[in-house]
């Protein structure tokens, strides 16, 4: 198991909108591509909100080809419909896991 790790920092005057997109538009696109089997959404509870609202979004695959899949054909197209939606309002770290047990 893979599992695609996004955090996000969200300026507070779009974030409850952002989280609504989130959940209502970005993941099911993700999640449609057919890559991942579910997503969950976290709020981190003991970062610096300060300048904003910090979360993560956890994708998993069943596989590292499968995520492979995502970024080379998929990756591109839907984190610019973000960018385009949010401008600089946001900013995403990603890394990827492999599940141990």
């Amino acid at each position: 198991m893979i599992i695609y790790n996004v955090t996000i920092k969200v300026n507070h005057s779009i974030a409850a909108a952002w989280l609504t997109w989130l959940k209502d538009e970005h993941i099911p696109d993700v999640t449609g591509t057919g890559c991942f089997n579910h997503a969950t959404i976290l709020h981190l509870i003991e970062a610096d909100d300060e300048e904003g609202m910090t979360y993560a979004v956890q994708y998993h695959a069943e596989s590292k080809g499968l995520y492979n899949r995502y970024i080379e054909i998929f990756a591109d197209e839907i984190r610019k419909k973000g960018i385009e939606k949010w401008g600089n309002q946001f900013i995403a770290y990603r890394t990827v896991m492999q599940v141990v047990n």
